[in-house]
């Protein structure tokens, strides 16, 4: 098994966040899940993450809120690995997330295996949990 990851995982989709987070944790990684930009913007406040997965599209600002904690994530930590995960990628949506740092931009859905070689760099394993 890999080294331990602390993970947050941004996504107002229930759907979308929670099989992300059992599967990130059944890999042994620590993951916070936030629904909505104020509240991931407290949990990077008090914890360093070595990865971040994003929505580009939550709730509040109308698809502009990725892109905002894409940004405050790098100010705060150069070092997060940061995937932007959307349903809705544009050219224009793509070319601003890799602009502001984005390591990597995929379409959902995304499997889950390769997600986790993108986020953590690792030999993507079946999930002994899930």
């Amino acid at each position: 098994m890999s080294v331990s990851r602390t993970l947050l995982i941004v996504d107002d989709d229930a759907a979308i966040s929670a099989p992300l987070a059992r599967y990130f944790r059944g890999l042994g990684h620590a993951v916070d899940v936030a629904t909505e930009a104020e509240e991931a913007g407290a949990l990077l406040t008090f914890r360093r993450y070595d990865g971040a997965i994003l929505d580009l599209r939550l709730t509040n600002l109308g698809g502009a809120e990725g892109l905002v904690l894409l940004q405050e994530i790098r100010e705060r930590d150069a070092q997060t690995t940061v995937v932007v995960l959307s349903a809705y990628i544009s050219a224009e949506a793509r070319a601003e997330a890799v602009k502001r740092g984005a390591d990597h931009v995929l379409q959902k859905p995304y499997p889950l295996a390769d997600l986790a070689r993108r986020l953590l760099g690792e030999s993507a394993q079946p999930c002994p949990m899930c």
